[in-house]
């Protein structure tokens, strides 16, 4: 049945309930009393339902009537809500944004971010989803995310997902080494850092197969695929610096995250790997004035902190 029906006479009724009158009904969408009075008549008929009994020209709900107002009055206030919404933010940040985000990246530094936005604009709120860097493409292409921050990292850039219907945009580059603790670094190595002996070392890993590693020996070696002894597995990037600083082993970290003395880089006579924080959204999608306000804002906070833990 709802194919059949006219949504502008389900809305010419709920005006005429709430005005509890024809002709004001016919005041407030700016239209006659008798257009206003033949479309109730034609959906009455549509419906096969008396929604009105008239005495002395009053109107007098009938029980029919009181049930479709129950269903119709909380969309229409949400859709008037909505609505005014659309044109606050026209010009003005306003609304939910719906942002993806590394796992670790999410839970330690996205929520400050949010915090300082928020006391400029409060009228905006988030949804956040944290993830690797396949699902939250995955989430843009299905337009279940405004957009993303993607660590396109080492060898993960191999297994992306096909970046054509992605904008992609450079906000951050960061140095990604290997290191280890001191006194892991004095007692293992010595200042022998050759390929034959640092394979020989143990190692902390964020997964099983161990890119983050591999990539480092690859770039700086020419390794395809390092066989290392990986001692620990975990997908926390604190939780690889405290296996450093407790000389568990060797891990990839960022230069950033170099905030003690007790670690150690391990250096090559090739450069360190630059690691690149992209923001990433749909190719063709125009972003809203929330939308770059916020993305503005982000650059600028992350460009500026450049405290930035982005492996997940």
């Amino acid at each position: 049945m709802l194919k059949t029906i006219d949504l502008n006479k389900l809305k010419v009724f709920y005006y005429i309930y709430t005005c509890n009158s024809i002709s004001h009904a016919a005041k407030e969408l700016n239209v006659t009393p008798s257009a206003i009075s033949q479309n109730l008549k034609n959906l009455e008929a549509e419906i096969q339902t008396r929604l009105f009994t008239r005495i002395h020209k009053k109107l007098i709900p009938t029980a029919e009537a009181k049930t479709l107002i129950h269903i119709l009055e909380p969309f229409f206030l949400e859709l008037e809500e909505g609505l005014k919404n659309f044109i606050i933010g026209k010009n003005t940040p306003y609304g939910m944004l719906r942002l993806g985000v590394p796992v670790e990246f999410g839970k330690t530094y996205l929520p400050w971010i949010i915090s300082q936005f928020r006391k400029k604009y409060p009228n905006v709120t988030f949804s956040l989803a944290l993830g690797n860097q396949e699902t939250l493409l995955q989430l843009i292409a299905a337009g279940e995310l405004d957009f993303a921050i993607v660590d396109l990292f080492l060898n993960q850039k191999s297994s992306a997902s096909n970046l054509d219907q992605y904008h992609v945009e450079a906000i951050l580059d960061e140095e990604i080494i290997l290191a280890c603790s001191t006194s892991y670094y004095h007692q293992h190595l010595n200042d022998d850092l050759s390929v034959n002996t640092l394979l020989k070392q143990d190692f902390i890993s964020y997964d099983n197969n161990s890119l983050a590693i591999n990539g480092w020996f690859k770039h700086h070696f020419d390794k395809q695929s390092a066989k290392v002894k990986v001692v620990l597995t975990v997908d926390s990037v604190q939780a690889v610096l405290a296996a450093i600083e407790n000389d568990i082993g060797l891990g990839v970290i960022t230069s950033n995250q170099m905030h003690t003395g007790n670690i150690m880089p391990i250096t090559t006579h090739k450069h360190e790997i630059i690691n690149t924080i992209s923001l990433i959204q749909l190719k063709d999608k125009i972003p809203t004035l929330t939308e770059k306000t916020f993305q503005n804002f982000l650059k600028t906070a992350l460009q500026t902190s450049k405290q930035t833990t982005f492996i997940s």
